[in-house]
This record gives structure tokens, C-alpha cells and sequence, in this order.
């Protein structure tokens, strides 16, 4: 089962076969073609009796795999939000993966917590974040302290469970059915997805209205009304989860004004900053997160856009004993001294499961490999690439940015004038305009991303079907950028020209 030339000569091909892969896979449709249920036309229907050589099976990898991949590493994608990689953090990931120890505890692997408590440190102390969120090594008497999560939904779960045990230890458990969990109507679904398994009522989640007078944060006085007339039902209000870059168009939450609305509430305050938080490791956008050190926990993915492979999400914590006491288990097979000694962290009590991985490791390598000039550096250049997608829209007049870039997401449409022309001002017909630009977006999107030559996606925000173009891939370059612009001209215009005025 392991053979050490084996093992040397089969790594070697993977490695060879994956450095293939990133030099094609720009030429590759960046959306997969296949159509559902495609594998098992081309798979056996059982396991094979004998073994398989290596490399048979990376000629099924090529044959089989790859054409079912969506292909996240593109240079042309621009979905969703990116998955950036890295050489570090590939890695990072091997080594992770090669020495595959199961670090639950300080015992079971004392380098892996450690080394997770002091690249959390390192990367809080990149991001500004006050002491209160680091561990502290100078007597300080600093309690917080980072873990790493798989993602946001475990973070947000995490710290939802422990908002709820510390109110519910205060009120009583019977009391579980009145508390309140408030958002906006952009936050990510994550949180109501951890609402409803940490068993917070169904009725009692918030999802307060958003519009275009706040660039689609949350406003602080309409969070203020929400729990005034939650109090007035006799609710108590238990967590707000605001967010830095939300997923439909990366608007930003205003974090030190709705502390100051929860603080007399005594409400929880999570900051999920999944994708726009590496952004703040650059001078200029840290005052995205300013007043965070009035909130009780704050996330990013550094999986997302900090060049750290799948998955790393790092989370940081004012009082961790919250986690430990609502999260925490301590079998008899699992005591030992360093647990005793309490001089140790116990990771498994941070977080959901007991098992974890080494997930620090590929931090700690994206970390020394770039550094911070070079991070900052690579976060520069694809904001700056979302500006220069933004002057290319600017420069056709068929088209109109729906909310103000952020970060180094672009929001853009078709307009209504570029489909049904100057005559939109007659009586009853706004609503029809706008439904016909929404699908025409739609159709827009759809043969675009049919062709395969690049990938988008869509999001609705106040009505509006809008196109979100996301940089953040890392071979990405300007040219790719070009010709993703080229692509949606050409479509365009074969779109418009099949309408022919059929709309006006």
C-alpha cells in the first residue's frame, strides 16, 4: 500500500499531469459542457476486482474528469467569487495532506495547534484587528484568540451556537423560542441555514430590507425599529451577522454604527468579511472593517481571495471560552495532562466536528512564500483589473453599472434604451420594460456563458437582474480581462441584432 519509489515515481506524474493541466487550462470551456448524469454513461458500474495502474487512471482523469470539470482556475473565470490558488498553497495542501495527522488536540499533534494559533496571529495582526482578538503571548491578559474553520457556514454556525448558549445560560433554556437572529436581506444564506440547526424559531430570523440609498448595506436605524418592535413581542434579540462584501454585489455593512444600535442590547456580533477580508491587509481598504472592535467575532475565507487553496477559513473570537463551552466534549479517551495543565489549546472545542485537519500549514507557506508586500501586491493588481472592466464598460453606451464597485467585482447590465430604444416613457409600461431587461440579461448571460470562452454569474438586487463579473482568479491578466469584454460585445450584439426593434 506504500512503496516509497512508488510513491516518488506516481507524485512526480500527478505533479507533471496537474503543471499540464494550469499550462491548457486557459483553452479549456471555463464552464463545463456535460450534460447531467454523463459520468455514469463512461464509468463501470462496480468497483474494479484488481488494481488499476496510475496511469490508467490519469487517462481516465483526462478522458472522463476533466470534461465534467467547471474550471475554477481558469483565467477567464469571473463566477461567483473566486477560489483562488497559489504554488504555496498547493503545497502547503501536500504537506497537510502527506503528514495527515488528525490534530483535535494539543496532544494529538502539538506543531499543528500551534502553528494555527500563530499564523492567526500573524494574519489578525495584518489586518489590524485589536488585541482583543489574538491570542496573547505577553501577559497582556488578552483573551481572544483565531481558529480556522472550513468555511463561513461553520464559522457563522460556531459562533451562533455560542451566542445562544451564553444568552440561554442567562434566561433559560425554555427561553430558546424567543430569540432573535437579525441580518439583511443580503446576507449570505449561511446564516439562515445555521439559524435553523442551532434551532432558533423560523418566525424569529430577520432579514431587514436593503435599498439603493445604502448602496444595499444595512441600514443601523432600520436594524434599531426591527428590535425595538421585536422587544415590544416580547423577544430577545441574539445575534447580528453583518457583512463585509456580501455575495450579489459586495456591498459593505456599516460595522461601528450597528455595533452602536446592538451594544445597548446586549447582542451578539459576528462580521462575516468571506471574500472582501483579504482586501483589508491593504492600508486603503481597511476602513471597510473599522468599528470591529466593538463586534464579537470576525471571519474571512482565505480560501476565497488570499491565494490559499480549498478550504481555510479563519475565524477570530473575542472570548473563546463561548466556543469551548457550548462546542466542548472531554471523554475519558480523550484526557490527558496537556489538557489538564490548561496551558493548551484544544482546537476540537472550537468548532463543530471533533476531527480536524492541518489546514495551517498551507496558510503559514502563502504567508512566508509572498509575504505581505507581494499579498497586497496581488490583491492591487485585480482591483485594478476591475477598474479597467469598468472603463470598458463606461465607453459603451448599451451598457450601465447597477451598484458602485467595491472591491474587484463589477455589477453591470444591458440597459433598457440599448434593447427597447428611446421610447420608454409611455404610461403602465415600466414594469414590462424592466422584466423584458431582466431576461434579456438573462438570455445574455446564458449564451455567453454557453460559449465557454469565459464564465459569469448573475445576481437580483432591488429588482434588478444584474451580471457580476468577479476578478480574483489568479492567472487572471489584463488580457484575459479584454477579452472577456470582446466576448459580451460580440453577444451582444448578435442578441440585439436578432431583436431587431421586436420590442419597441
Amino acid at each position: 500500500m506504500f512503496s516509497k519509489s512508488e510513491f516518488r515515481r506516481q507524485g512526480h506524474m500527478i505533479i507533471d499531469f496537474l503543471d499540464d493541466y494550469y499550462r491548457d487550462v486557459e483553452n479549456y470551456p471555463v464552464r463545463s459542457q456535460v450534460e447531467p448524469g454523463y459520468l455514469s454513461k463512461r464509468l463501470p458500474e462496480s468497483a474494479p476486482y484488481n488494481s488499476e495502474s496510475i496511469e490508467t487512471i490519469l487517462q481516465d482523469v483526462q478522458k472522463d474528469i476533466i470534461p465534467g470539470l467547471t474550471h475554477w482556475q481558469s483565467p477567464n473565470y469571473f463566477a461567483y467569487f473566486p477560489s483562488s490558488g497559489s504554488i504555496a498553497g498547493f503545497l502547503g495542501e501536500m504537506l497537510s495532506t502527506g503528514f495527515n495527522v488528525v490534530g483535535f488536540n494539543w496532544m494529538s499533534s502539538p506543531a499543528a495547534t500551534e502553528l494555527e494559533s500563530i499564523v492567526m496571529n500573524w494574519l489578525g495582526k495584518m489586518l489590524k484587528l485589536p488585541a482583543s482578538f489574538l491570542f496573547s503571548s505577553d501577559g497582556s491578559g488578552s483573551s481572544g484568540g483565531g481558529v480556522l474553520q472550513g468555511t463561513t457556514c461553520e464559522a457563522i454556525l460556531c459562533t451562533l451556537t455560542a451566542a445562544r448558549d451564553q444568552m440561554l445560560n442567562k434566561i433559560g433554556r425554555e427561553n430558546i423560542g424567543k430569540l432573535v437572529v437579525y441580518a439583511s436581506d443580503q446576507t449570505h444564506c449561511a446564516l439562515q441555514k445555521a439559524a435553523q440547526i442551532a434551532g432558533i424559531n423560523p418566525k424569529n430570523f430577520r432579514a431587514i430590507a436593503t435599498s439603493k440609498v445604502t448602496e444595499f448595506g444595512l441600514s443601523p436605524n432600520s436594524l434599531l425599529s426591527t428590535i425595538l418592535a421585536d422587544l415590544e413581542l416580547g423577544l430577545i434579540p441574539l445575534f447580528l451577522c453583518a457583512t463585509v462584501g456580501t455575495t450579489s454585489s459586495t456591498a459593505v455593512d456599516p460595522i461601528g454604527p450597528l455595533c452602536e444600535v446592538t451594544k445597548r442590547y446586549g447582542i451578539w456580533v459576528h462580521v462575516d468579511a468571506a471574500y472582501a477580508g483579504s482586501a483589508c491587509i491593504c492600508p486603503e481598504f481597511r476602513h471597510f472593517i473599522d468599528g470591529v472592535e466593538d463586534a464579537d467575532s470576525f471571519s474571512l475565507n482565505a480560501h476565497k481571495w488570499f491565494f490559499t487553496t480549498l478550504d481555510c477559513c479563519c475565524l477570530w473570537v473575542k472570548d473563546p471560552n463561548a466556543l469551548v463551552k457550548a462546542l466542548s466534549t472531554n471523554p475519558e479517551y480523550l484526557k490527558n495532562k496537556a489538557t489538564e495543565s490548561k496551558q493548551v489549546i484544544d482546537y476540537k472545542d472550537w468548532q463543530i466536528a471533533l476531527s480536524r485537519r492541518f489546514r495551517s500549514m498551507k496558510l503559514w507557506l502563502v504567508l512566508r512564500s509572498y509575504g505581505v508586500a507581494n499579498l497586497r501586491s496581488f490583491l492591487r493588481s485585480h482591483v485594478k483589473m476591475a477598474k479597467q472592466f469598468e472603463g470598458l464598460i463606461a465607453n459603451d453606451k448599451r451598457f450601465e453599472i447597477v451598484v458602485p464597485r467595491t472591491f474587484a467585482m463589477v455589477c453591470f447590465r444591458l440597459k433598457p434604451t440599448a434593447i427597447f430604444g428611446q421610447n420608454l416613457g409611455e404610461n403602465g409600461r415600466a414594469y414590462i420594460v424592466e422584466d423584458q431587461t431582466n431576461k434579456i440579461n438573462q438570455k445574455l448571460l446564458e449564451s455567453v456563458n454557453a460559449s465557454g470562452r469565459i464564465y459569469m454569474t448573475h445576481a437580483v438586487i432591488g429588482g434588478i437582474y444584474m451580471i457580476r463579473f468577479a476578478i480574483g482568479a489568479t492567472l487572471t491578466e489584463e488580457r484575459h480581462v479584454n477579452l472577456a469584454w470582446k466576448v459580451v460585445q460580440e453577444h451582444t450584439d448578435t442578441i440585439l441584432g436578432a431583436l431587431d426593434g421586436k420590442l419597441n
